[in-house]
């Protein structure tokens, strides 16, 4: 089943190019493997004088909790790349309490 999820791109001190929101809509889209998203945001920002001077910011709508996170790095890529290793972080611990979850409500039931 495909659902459609909105998503919403914010270029910050950043130009926006064909190839730049195609590859972040293909990361954010790739997500939906293992989370259903209704809706995203991302923000991309280059902070001239920062160090590191790149941001990614993700906000996540899902029928759970929202999912936030971000990335800062010396490249947009690296930024990116460390705000998905969060929201993977985020997916697993999810997974992780819904199935310790069930295990001691099956264990609840078997002792009752």
């Amino acid at each position: 089943m495909t659902m459609n999820m909105k998503l919403t791109l914010q270029h910050l001190s950043i130009r926006s190019t064909d190839a730049l929101d195609s590859w972040v809509e293909e990361q954010i889209f790739a997500l939906r493997e293992w989370l259903r998203i209704d809706e995203a945001s991302v923000r991309l920002v280059h902070r001239p004088g920062a160090s590191p001077a790149y941001q990614v910011k993700v906000h996540l709508v899902t029928p759970g909790p929202d999912v936030f996170a971000e990335g800062c790095d010396h490249t947009l890529q690296a930024a990116f790349a460390k705000m998905l290793a969060q929201i993977h972080t985020q997916i697993t611990t999810r997974a992780t309490k819904r199935v310790r979850r069930i295990k001691s409500n099956l264990q609840t039931r078997r002792a009752g």
